[in-house]
Formats: C-alpha cells, structure tokens, sequence
C-alpha cells in the first residue's frame, strides 16, 4: 500500500509535504523535527517548519509514524508502527537504536503490578555508551 493510500485510510488529506515527511521519517534515522524539516525541504521545496510539526502530529496521531522522546533528547520520529519493539540510546552522543523484543511476544515485559490494566505494548529505553563513542 503507498504513503497515500495510507493517507487516505487514516482520514489524512494528502499533501505533498506529508508524503514528503513520511519518506524523510521512513529514509532518517529517529530523525528529530529538525531533520524532518530539512529532508522535507529537500524534496518539496519551501515547507514551514510549523507545517512540519503539524503533520508530524497528525501522522502520529493516525499511526502512520511514531513519536519516540528519549529524556533530556528532542522528540524523535520513525516509521517503525505497530511492532512493540524498543530503543536503546547513547548517553554521549544521543544515537538512537532499535532493538527488537527479546523475549516471548508482545508486550515483551510483563509489570509485576498491571493495577487492572490490559496491558498491550511496553515502550522501553535502554540507556548505555554506543560503539563509536566506546572508542
């Protein structure tokens, strides 16, 4: 299915730009809002970095991208949907990796207290030094 038929199910006009963010987001790596903009701008032209935060929030909120935001890190943006999996993070340089679910199926991690909830996705960052920053 293409980025506009995506669209399209989820209620979205389609617009350039926001197809233009969806490959920029699928193409980056958990590319800030920065990022997204400047890739943007790359391919259409002259788009406002509002316009950008708009259809981000649009797009997360369809579905269509995630919103991952490690702490102390601006808000980071994947095309990576629906699959539970989860982050690790550099402290140095702010890299961020996926990392698939280790064990059993989703959610991955089962809290020793689910307090009466049903719990279907667990959202976890693992903070550590990558390799680059180890040498």
């Amino acid at each position: 299915m293409g980025d506009d038929d995506l669209l399209r199910k989820a209620g979205l006009r389609v617009t350039a730009a926001r197809l233009a963010i969806m490959q920029t987001v699928r193409d980056g790596d958990h590319l800030d809002v920065d990022g997204v903009h400047r890739g943007v701008r790359r391919r259409v032209g002259q788009v406002s970095l509002q316009a950008v935060y708009d259809s981000l929030h649009a797009l997360h909120r369809a579905g269509l991208v995630r919103k991952i935001e490690p702490m102390g890190s601006p808000a980071r943006y994947e095309s990576r949907v629906g699959d539970n999996h989860h982050h690790l993070v550099c402290r140095r340089c702010g890299t961020v990796t996926d990392v698939d679910c280790t064990v059993g199926v989703a959610p991955c991690l089962e809290p020793a207290d689910d307090a009466g909830y049903v719990v279907d996705e667990a959202d976890i960052t693992f903070w550590g030094v990558c390799p680059s920053c180890q040498r």
